[in-house]
């Protein structure tokens, strides 16, 4: 990648689930480049494709039609152990069901990615710390998650996602189980890892407030965008072609 480059590039994406007289389209043809330093907003009804767009992003799925680029990797060439390790190393993904280890103390849940990249329990320690008073979290190291509020599973799931400093963060609906003072808290420190240290956040949100704290929004409808700020077609078309030149 040179500088400059989007660090994710979606070139008419389509995603099919089933077949035949039960197939439905998630997406139909999507093209959407996003860059560092740039903070996302993915909204739209339910069932209009929002997650399926973002776990296409994060390598969960792979596209039936079109391509998908990351840090300057083709997804649809990798095997799912190549996506695996790119979600590992570059790629930071905050679920909306947590999917917080019930057996792991949140200490351990946070620190989770280093582990699975070799770091120490030692070298990982003050990492994962320190994401922990990010989140307010550092009273609760060694709670489990059946011991935490809704709130606070949330809070430990998105310092989860964040403390292998990951490129791009992928975040589905980070302020669903906050109030409102712990959700602003959150979309602060998801905005300023785009405006501060040049890492490109995407939030697929229903809530208003976080939609208003990133720097660009699209509208995803029965699959297609409809609506977008900043993006055109024909240039995400033209950086395709570069990038495959």
């Amino acid at each position: 990648m040179h500088r400059g480059d989007p660090l994710v590039l979606l070139h008419h994406v389509v995603k099919r689930y089933g077949s035949g007289s039960n197939c439905v389209v998630a997406l139909r043809g999507v093209s959407l480049a996003v860059h560092p330093w740039e903070c996302l907003a993915v909204v739209g009804p339910s069932g209009s494709g929002k997650s399926t767009l973002l776990n296409l992003m994060g390598g969960i799925e792979t596209p039936d039609e079109g391509t998908i680029q990351v840090a300057g990797q083709d997804l649809s060439g990798r095997s799912e152990d190549e996506r695996a390790v790119l979600r590992r190393r570059t790629i930071g993904v905050v679920y909306q069901s947590f999917n917080l280890i019930a057996s792991l103390t949140v200490e351990e849940n946070v620190a989770l990615p280093l582990f699975l990249d070799s770091w120490s329990r030692r070298q990982a320690r003050g990492k994962v710390r320190a994401m922990m008073r990010a989140v307010g979290l550092e009273g609760r190291a060694h709670h489990r998650p059946a011991e935490l509020s809704g709130g606070e599973m949330q809070r430990a799931a998105i310092a989860r996602a964040l403390v292998g400093d990951p490129l791009l963060v992928l975040a589905d609906e980070p302020t669903g189980n906050l109030d409102t003072k712990q959700g602003e808290v959150i979309l602060v420190l998801l905005r300023a890892l785009a405006s501060q240290r040049g890492r490109a956040v995407v939030v697929v949100t229903h809530d208003v407030r976080a939609a208003e704290r990133c720097g660009r929004v699209i509208e995803l409808r029965d699959g297609c965008v409809v609506q977008a700020e900043g993006i055109e077609d024909r240039k995400v078309a033209m950086m395709v072609g570069a990038a495959r030149s």
